[in-house]
Formats: structure tokens, sequence, C-alpha cells
């Protein structure tokens, strides 16, 4: 059997009619492209056979020679949009509700509560001031007080000293008057071998209540004193009686009294005698304004 010659224009395959047609023979070519070759595996790895076979023109090898059709690439997809996210709602708050209107009462207690609190600073603050002026009001007192009786200490002191300082000045003119008396009753004894004339020629032991009762009577004075001081005072007298001088040898303390006494006895002026006509001078009396 003679096969029959092909031409190499009757291999190249025909220009197709149209798009569509080409496409329907390129894919019926591979398809019988894949039936050939598995034809020829399954040929190669039997027995081989005595087996003619007629080729065909429209054989599938032939087609394979030429580049099939190059499809366009499908124009890329535009990106899908990214989902947007959704907007997140905020919760809708509520207005808060409107404040209540201020209690006018609240606001007077609150104002009469500031002034009771100021009041009440203001009156402790009066009563620390007072009690600090209380505190040094007494110790301007005690103060006081310490240095008066320091003074009072002072003063008692000195007349004390005075007084021993007077009283020994009495003593003096006490023993200066008694001998003086005795001088005198003395002389007046002259010639007493037995010397009685010195007893018996003295003052009279009425002498000195009779010269007090010249002079008390005299005496103006109305104080009331406590106790009963007593006022040393010398007189002198002339040879007739008459008061030539006076002076307080002792006070009684008082003053007033004091100052009485010598005013009475310069109002006297003149003084009695003795029972036997003598003046004695100078003398002391004592007066206390009560008897």
């Amino acid at each position: 059997m003679q096969h029959p010659v092909l031409n190499r224009d009757d291999l190249l395959p025909r220009q197709p009619a149209g798009m569509g047609k080409g496409l329907m023979l390129a894919i019926a070519a591979h398809v019988l492209l894949v039936i050939a070759i598995t034809f020829s595996v399954n040929w190669s790895s039997s027995d081989p056979a005595g087996v003619e076979a007629e080729l065909w023109s429209a054989v599938p090898q032939i087609a394979a020679r030429g580049a099939p059709p190059v499809e366009p690439e499908p124009a890329p997809e535009p990106p899908k949009p990214e989902p947007r996210p959704e907007p997140v709602q905020k919760p809708v708050e509520a207005p808060p509700p409107p404040k209540p209107a201020p209690d006018p009462q609240i606001a007077i207690e609150k104002e009469k509560a500031r002034k009771e609190k100021l009041q009440k600073e203001k009156e402790e603050k009066l009563r620390e001031q007072q009690e600090q002026e209380r505190k040094e009001k007494l110790e301007k007192q005690k103060r006081e007080a310490e240095d008066k009786k320091a003074e009072e200490k002072k003063l008692a002191e000195k007349k004390k000293q005075d007084a021993a300082r007077q009283q020994a000045q009495l003593d003096k003119q006490r023993q200066e008057q008694l001998d003086r008396i005795i001088k005198q009753a003395g002389g007046a004894a002259n010639g007493s071998p037995t010397g009685q004339g010195a007893v018996t020629s003295g003052p009279s032991s009425t002498y000195a209540g009779r010269i007090r009762g010249a002079i008390e009577p005299n005496i103006t004075f109305t104080s009331e004193l406590n106790g009963n001081p007593t006022a040393e005072v010398e007189v002198r007298q002339g040879p007739d009686g008459t008061i030539t001088g006076s002076r307080l040898v002792k006070s009684s303390g008082v003053k007033e009294w004091d100052d009485a006494v010598l005013r009475a006895v310069d109002k006297t002026q003149k003084l009695p005698r003795d029972i036997d006509g003598r003046v004695i001078s100078p003398m002391i009396l004592t007066f206390r304004p009560n008897k």
C-alpha cells in the first residue's frame, strides 16, 4: 500500500476564517494530540504487532507544529475597595439634669453660722486678752505688794531704831532730871546729919497728877484710836510756874495725838506749884487718850 505524498502547504494549517472557528479547531487539535500520545504510549509498551495505520491529513502532529493563537491576557480586575470601617456611633449622653435652685434658707443658715463663728472667735480672743491682762495685773500687784512689804519692813526697822534712840535719849534725860532733883533736894537738906532732907524735900506724889490735870482739859482730839497710845512730853517752866518750853521726847505713834498734846501744853501757859511752893523744871509728863 502506498502512502500519499503530502506537500508542505498541505500540512500547514489553513488560515482560520474567524476567531471563534480557529479557537474550536485548536481545542480539537489539542484533544486529538492528547489521545494520540496516550495511544502511542500504550503501543510502545505492548508487544509490537503488525498493524498498519493510515495517516490522515488532519493528523494532530502537523497542527502541533504551529503555535496556538495567543489569547490576550485578561485585564486585571481593579482592586476591590477595602471596606470602610463602619462608623462607631457614640452613645448619646443624656443631658445632665438641671441644678436645683439654691434654697435661700440654706444660704441664711450658712451666713448665720459664719457670723456665729466670727463672734465666737472674737469672744475667745477677747477672753484670752482679758486673761492676759488679769495675769499681768496680778503680777503687778504681787510686785507692788512685795515692794510695799519691803518698804514697810524698812520703815519699821527705821522706826525701831528711832524709838531705841529716843528711848536712850529719854532715859538719859530722866537720869539727868533725877540727878537734878536729887541735887536740889540735897541742897535744901544741907545741915542735916542724917541726910533725910533729900527724901523729904523731893516733889510730892501728887505733883505730876496736878500738872497733867492742868494740861489735859486743853487737849482737843476727836479722832478714834485703836488702843491707848502714850505720848511723853518734856515741859520747862520758870520760877513762878510759867511754861517756857515743851518738846515731844517719845511719840505715841499717832501724829494727831502728839500734836494735840503739844498744843494743850502751849495753851496752858502756867503750871501750879508743888504743895511746898516749889517749881520743878524740867519735867517729863505722859499723856494717854484713855485714862
